[in-house]
């Protein structure tokens, strides 16, 4: 590993100087670069990210728009390998138009061993991408290879620009609609956080980094010092829709003014939630069904974003809390051809393998495949909670009765029926058994006081063994 003299204050006008936006990334009097600057189309630094030693690479977009050439690529891997070594976080700022077409294949191939450093790191040490300009052709695989992708406004990706698409398929599209951060953020999903300029894209990236570098470990004090009745944010009624994100707040630590919630895909998938918090000082991943978004349901979309979400989590040993109120798979054709079979199965793969210490904790109901797929004690859970008057069944009560007794239902004189579809929805509740039957099978742990929900996880958290975990983190 080669580090350079230190880098002196900038003095580039053009922003988009490789020298500055490191400088700007990292914690000031800190940039070490790895080589001397050159016109490879990127340049690699070692430097702190408050206090945490992190790698960084940049693409040079004065350099022939950041293209990549058989240099910028090694530096790239070098940096990679440098943080693999080290064990600390690699960050790219990337604003590249792809391979450098001069150089054809070797171009080609040195880009594709970039892609072999990434994957080599992936699982071993947090990669976080900034996109902040163009990250188009070859250069497009790079952020998606890693961990988390950050976008700003002016970010671009995509594999082919408009002017190809529209000569090859007639489609008539700008860049930010083919590849802009409201693309990527709502509909591909390729984009975790989309940042509201430049610096925000950076400040972003330095959170996360010390959420995966700096994990610390469970205050249980403070976890219930800030002990409130969560359940008291749900509405009154249990068939009203509600946004599960205010609870995420209030059951996450606070960092001064504001929650440490980090929520991850936010505009994609949206009946489901990820993110990254702190719980009692410690780094913690939240996964929760939203019931403001078609009820909570899984789909085909939310699955997969939860399956990628679990094994980033237990990739790098954060423990996770899963934040439960679903009514099961959301039903259709569509869902069906779109693969909620396959995809579902990821999620549950993925918790079946993981080996992080995880709590569920059901707010209201968990229903039929769903009660498995989010995080049930058959696939490992550390323990499981609920908070009183939730439902744990196949299905609701009155929608079971609807078809085990459809005949004796539609038999009955039209006044009477309702009168017995309450009376065998009582009686099927009685037999099913509900959170109840769940407890005294040992399925559900036990039921919480929702004004100790903090604490009660925490410690939960905090008891649990720790266990190996190792996977790589593949974009599913």
């Amino acid at each position: 590993m080669t580090i350079m003299a230190p880098a002196h204050a900038d003095t580039a006008t053009d922003p988009r100087d490789p020298l500055g936006r490191l400088q700007r990334f990292f914690d000031p009097g800190t940039v070490l670069p790895l080589h001397p600057r050159d016109k490879s189309g990127v340049l690699a630094a070692i430097g702190e990210v408050d206090g945490v030693r992190t790698v960084a690479y940049c693409s040079d977009a004065t350099v022939m728009g950041g293209a990549m050439g058989v240099e910028g690529c090694k530096h790239i891997v070098d940096a990679i390998d440098t943080a693999i070594e080290s064990k600390i976080p690699v960050v790219g700022l990337w604003h590249s138009g792809g391979a450098r077409l001069a150089e054809g294949v070797e171009a080609l191939h040195a880009v594709g061993l970039v892609f072999e450093a990434m994957v080599r790191a992936s699982g071993q040490v947090p990669q976080i991408s900034v996109v902040l300009g163009f990250a188009a052709g070859g250069a497009a695989y790079g952020p998606a290879l890693t961990d988390i992708v950050i976008m700003a406004p002016e970010g671009r990706i995509f594999v082919t620009g408009p002017d190809v698409v529209r000569s090859v398929t007639g489609e008539n599209v700008d860049m930010a609609t083919l590849g802009g951060p409201v693309t990527h953020g709502k509909k591909s999903g390729v984009c975790h956080i989309v940042a509201d300029d430049e610096a925000d894209a950076m400040h972003r990236g330095r959170r996360l980094v010390s959420m995966f570098a700096e994990q610390g470990e469970f205050d249980l004090a403070a976890a219930a010092h800030g002990d409130v009745d969560l359940k008291a944010m749900l509405p009154e009624s249990a068939k009203r829709a509600y946004d599960v994100k205010p609870i995420i707040h209030e059951l996450l630590d606070n960092v001064g003014d504001e929650s440490s919630f980090e929520e991850l895909q936010g505009g994609y998938a949206r009946s489901i939630v990820t993110g990254l918090g702190r719980l009692g000082g410690r780094t913690v991943g939240v996964l929760a069904n939203n019931p403001i978004r078609m009820g909570g349901c899984l789909n085909s979309e939310s699955a997969e974003k939860a399956a990628r979400f679990v094994r980033l989590c237990n990739a790098f040993g954060i423990p996770m809390i899963v934040v439960t109120d679903v009514p099961g798979y959301l039903p259709g054709v569509s869902m069906e051809w779109e693969g909620v079979v396959r995809r579902g199965a990821k999620l549950l793969h993925a918790f079946a393998e993981a080996r992080v210490p995880r709590v569920t904790l059901v707010t209201r109901k968990i229903y039929g495949g769903a009660y498995i797929a989010m995080n049930a004690r058959a696939l490992g859970a550390t323990a499981v909670y609920a908070w009183p008057g939730s439902e744990v069944a196949v299905m609701g009560a009155k929608a079971a009765v609807g078809i085990l007794h459809k005949k004796a239902i539609a038999a009955a004189p039209e006044e009477e029926r309702e009168a017995l579809i309450e009376r065998l929805t009582e009686e099927h509740e009685r037999i099913a058994g509900g959170v109840e039957r769940a407890i005294a099978i040992g399925v559900v742990d036990e039921v919480i006081d929702p004004a100790k929900t903090r604490s009660t996880i925490a410690a939960a958290l905090a008891a649990a063994p720790a266990r190996a975990q190792h996977n790589k983190n593949i974009p599913l």
